[in-house]
C-alpha cells in the first residue's frame, strides 16, 4: 500500500477520482446516504489515503479548525474498500490522519463526528464520545474528540 498525502490543487484527475468514486461507493451506495458528498469543504482539506494497484483503498481528510468545529481540527469521511475492511488498514489510515492532523496543527484536541457502529475503532485510537447520539445524514453519530496527549479530560 502506499500513502499520499495531498491537498486538493496538488491532486491528479486519475487520484481525484478514484478518491471521490471510493466515497460515494462507501457513503452513497454502500449506506444508500444521499445527502450531498460533494460538500465543498474538499478543497480546503488535506486528503490522506493509501492506494494499491487497484486503487484508493482508504481514505480520510483533515479539515482546519473552524470548519466542522468551531475550535478544534477535524478529520472526517473515514473509510476503507470492501477489499480492505478487516485487514487492519483503517486503523494504519487513522493513525496517519492523527499525524498528520498533529504534524499541521501541532498538538491539540482532534475532533470527528463517528457513525455509532465505529465508535470503538475511534475509542481504540483515543477518542472520546463527548455528546449524546444524534442523526446525522439519516445515520446515527456520536461527536467524539481526541485530546491533546496527556489530557486527563476528552473536553
Amino acid at each position: 500500500m502506499e500513502l499520499h498525502v495531498k491537498r486538493f490543487q496538488d491532486f491528479t484527475p486519475d487520484e481525484l477520482y478514484g478518491v471521490m468514486k471510493l466515497r460515494v461507493d462507501v457513503f452513497v451506495c454502500e449506506q444508500k446516504c444521499l445527502a450531498p458528498e460533494l460538500d465543498d469543504r474538499d478543497q480546503d482539506a488535506v486528503h490522506v489515503w493509501f492506494s494499491d494497484e487497484d486503487g484508493a483503498q482508504a481514505y480520510l481528510r483533515v479539515l482546519a479548525p473552524g470548519v466542522e468545529h468551531k475550535t478544534y481540527p477535524a478529520i472526517g469521511r473515514v473509510l476503507t474498500s470492501k477489499k480492505s475492511r478487516g485487514t487492519g488498514l483503517g486503523g494504519k489510515l487513522l493513525a496517519e490522519g492523527i499525524r498528520v492532523t498533529k504534524e499541521i496543527y501541532g498538538d491539540v484536541p482532534i475532533y470527528l463526528e463517528a457513525q455509532v457502529y465505529a465508535s470503538g475503532y475511534y475509542e481504540k485510537q483515543g477518542f472520546r464520545i463527548v455528546s449524546d447520539e444524534f442523526i446525522l445524514d439519516g445515520i446515527p453519530h456520536y461527536k467524539m474528540v481526541r485530546p491533546k496527549e496527556g489530557a486527563e479530560d476528552a473536553l
